[in-house]
């Protein structure tokens, strides 16, 4: 996992491209109020990193940690960069479609907390009440003190953590 320089995840990404390394940055497109109005926007999951595999027998990590857009290489101690357990980034890779975006939890159950992404209730976070034949959800929203119900598309609800 490499840490980057602001506003440099572009030029980083084609650079460790140039050096044969693999790029994964997870993302996931929500809706935000930019001048009073509502705009679909990506948001990185990892804001300033990325996930970067190498072999080290052709790329020197060296080499990667002095990429251009790139701070540094993630490590605990001086000698190596630190390595993200496998198992964890093919686990983000299921989630996500080829282009990294996050996709939708495909199993949501009663009492879930979720959170909205897209739409004029964005950003709100609810439990799963019901899930409806009609591929709808329905979320309770503490609204202004009150459990208010909404029905709200699958694609634009993510799991709270």
């Amino acid at each position: 996992m490499v840490q980057l320089k602001p506003n440099a995840e572009v030029i980083a990404k084609r650079n460790l491209l140039r050096q044969h390394a693999q790029v994964f940055t997870p993302f996931e497109e929500i809706t935000s109020r930019r001048a009073g109005r509502l705009v679909q926007i990506y948001r990185a999951l990892f804001p300033d990193y990325l996930f970067v595999s190498f072999d080290p027998d052709v790329v020197r990590w060296r080499a990667v940690n002095s990429t251009l857009g790139v701070n540094r290489l993630i490590d605990f101690s001086h000698d190596r960069p630190a390595q993200v357990p496998s198992g964890l980034i093919s686990s983000l890779m299921r989630r996500c479609d080829p282009s990294g975006k996050l996709l939708p939890p495909r199993f949501l159950r009663g009492g879930d907390l979720v959170r909205v992404t897209s739409g004029p209730l964005a950003e709100f976070i609810g439990t799963v009440e019901q899930l409806a034949p009609d591929q709808r959800v329905w979320v309770l929203l503490d609204m202004l003190g009150k459990n208010t119900r909404v029905a709200v598309k699958p694609a634009d609800l993510r799991l709270a953590c």
